[in-house]
């Protein structure tokens, strides 16, 4: 038996990766987050698999589940939204499991800044202008941030600044990272990245905050803030290069 953690990808039912669809049909038992996870992955589960919606479960609840199909000899999928590398809360449960002597393995899956850069049509790093993504959120009341990753720490890197669950503090953000990038630093905000209801705001620091109130833009958003949003004149990849000597 063995717990798969499984990337069910941003959102469309179809950017989960195939091993992640196979993993998930060949196990007899399914955790999934209701709310994050789209309902049409489920039917790739068996016929008469166990489906349990973790939205409203605590973590003793799903440690529960993971021993109870480890006595019955069920694999389990647990399904994670985006990928479980960042941001999943996969750690704890894993961390759960350890202690408990069960096997677990991760199936990668595509993240929520991808799927935002898809809709964007950008490409994260740029030759000569940005080669460097921080992946990061803002501190909350529940869960602060350690010490030395506050956002005007990163934000004196001038590096692309990618914000994941920050869009109801999109004001605080701004405040934060204007002087450092400056107002006409170009920012997006990806919401629902890859689903029917997507939003795509493209603006400033001076005036992201100001479309996502108008949007009404308050969950399952991504922020990114960084000049490579923007960037046009840069020289060509050393890659592709017709300089590059090649065999």
């Amino acid at each position: 038996m063995t717990v798969y953690f499984i990337g069910a990808g941003p959102g469309a039912a179809d950017l989960i990766t195939v091993r992640g669809a196979r993993t998930l049909a060949a196990c007899g038992v399914c955790l999934y987050a209701g709310s994050l996870v789209p309902a049409e992955l489920l039917a790739e589960c068996p016929a008469d698999a166990r489906l349990v919606d973790t939205a409203n479960l605590d973590l003793d609840a799903i440690e529960r589940e993971f021993v109870a199909a480890h006595e019955a000899g069920h694999d389990v999928a647990r399904l994670h939204s985006g990928d479980p590398s960042v941001f999943s809360a996969v750690a704890e449960q894993m961390r759960r499991l350890d202690a408990l002597g069960i096997p677990y393995e991760v199936v990668p899956g595509v993240p929520a800044f991808a799927a935002a850069a898809a809709a964007l049509k950008r490409e994260l790093t740029v030759p000569t202008v940005g080669q460097t993504v921080i992946l990061t959120r803002v501190a909350q009341q529940a869960t602060p941030m350690p010490e030395g990753e506050d956002l005007a720490t990163l934000g004196a890197s001038g590096a692309l600044l990618v914000l994941h669950l920050g869009a109801r503090y999109v004001d605080r953000i701004v405040a934060e990272l204007t002087p450092h990038y400056g107002a006409d630093c170009p920012a997006a905000v990806v919401a629902y990245a890859s689903r029917e209801n997507e939003v795509v705001l493209r603006g400033t620091l001076g005036d992201i905050a100001d479309q996502v109130k108008s949007a009404d833009v308050l969950r399952t958003a991504v922020i990114i803030v960084g000049r490579t949003l923007a960037a046009t004149h840069f020289r060509d990849s050393h890659l592709y290069s017709v300089t590059r000597p090649r065999p």
